[in-house]
């Protein structure tokens, strides 16, 4: 006959089933937080370099895909890296990074803005930028990055990352005015 009830003989295993369980709902607990805290920045900025939703939803899932499977628990900048291998993979930006510019714009060329400018104005005039300038705009501007950070995720030098900062917000200011110029004439 058999005795169902020893416990002795299923406590052993029923205590590491447990302490397994509970091990993995902290790793994914950990996982869920992670990709919680870096979500929406990692959504916004595939969302204005694509202008699209979907497929900033793609990337945003691929880009934590990519995060988590290099890492098992990535950092805010193994986010980052991964989103920029999403963006270069999905040919928004090119393979070798944010290194290939156009000429810098010159200064002396910007005209001032005669109003304040609505963020709507602002945000329709960043999809006018290349992707390349309008990634570090974005990352520097709206995200908030050091340009030393900038400089290290986009394997770029920090004096070329200001000089391209400088150069991508003098045509954001020309866009902008154009725009305004366009709305004053049809007025």
């Amino acid at each position: 006959m058999f005795d169902f009830g020893s416990d002795r003989q299923f406590a052993p295993n029923s205590a590491r089933v447990v302490a397994l369980q509970q091990q993995k709902q902290g790793i994914e607990a950990r996982r869920r937080d992670i990709y919680d805290s870096h979500r929406h920045r990692t959504f916004a900025l595939a969302y204005y370099m694509t202008g699209s939703e979907i497929e900033a939803e793609e990337i945003l899932a691929g880009t934590f895909v990519r995060a988590f499977t290099a890492v098992e628990e990535p950092t805010g900048r193994d986010v980052d890296t991964a989103l920029i291998e999403q963006l270069q993979q999905r040919s928004y930006l090119d393979d070798d990074g944010v290194e290939t510019f156009p000429p810098a714009a010159s200064p002396s060329n910007s005209e001032p803005l005669s109003r304040n400018i609505k963020r709507t104005e602002l945000e329709e005039a960043i999809q006018y930028l290349p992707p390349a300038d309008r990634l570090l705009f974005l990352l520097r501007d709206v995200e908030g990055y050091t340009p030393a950070t900038i400089a290290q995720l986009l394997r770029m030098s920090e004096p070329q990352v200001q000089r391209r900062l400088l150069a991508t917000r003098i045509q954001l200011r020309r866009i902008l005015a154009d725009a305004q110029d366009g709305e004053e004439k049809a007025a």
